[in-house]
């Protein structure tokens, strides 16, 4: 039952994040604009980040349960910016519509993964493999957004 009740922080956590997602979402202003053809089906996005959600709240989780002090602090730190960037970016491109700053931010969020990845390995390894998926899955976000950004000048 502990291990449930500290777990549920963490789900809440990326529930927060991926509840942007469902604030800003998409609509017509994206349909229109121009994509790459190798632009997934708008389908598979709620599926991968349901799953690279719980992958995150698991990785956190397990942190937070192996290990304590100061590296704790700087573990959850890192963890907690990720997140708080990874619930921004939607805001950033379909709510203000500004794709090239949500460009940037997602360069932000990539660092902030890595530097997360890179604290919790010492600690958990798994945790940090946990976090990998994500890492890639937002490299191939950046790429398409540097692509719709391409596509887009007037965007």
């Amino acid at each position: 039952m502990r291990d449930i009740l500290t777990f549920l922080p963490f789900l809440a956590l990326v529930f927060a994040a991926a509840s942007t997602g469902r604030i800003f979402e998409p609509g017509d202003w994206y349909k229109g604009l121009a994509k790459p053809r190798w632009n997934p089906p708008d389908w598979l996005f709620p599926v991968a980040w349901l799953i690279l959600y719980l992958m995150i709240a698991v990785a956190g989780w397990r942190v937070w349960e192996r290990t304590e002090g100061a590296v704790l602090v700087l573990a959850m730190t890192a963890y907690i910016g990720q997140i708080i960037l990874n619930g921004a970016w939607s805001a950033i491109f379909f709510g203000l519509k500004r794709i090239r700053l949500a460009l940037a931010e997602l360069g932000a969020l990539w660092l902030a993964i890595a530097v997360t990845i890179a604290l919790f390995y010492p600690i958990d390894p798994v945790a940090a493999w946990l976090l990998a998926p994500y890492l890639a899955w937002v490299s191939f976000a950046g790429v398409l957004n540097g692509a719709i950004v391409r596509l887009n000048p007037a965007a």
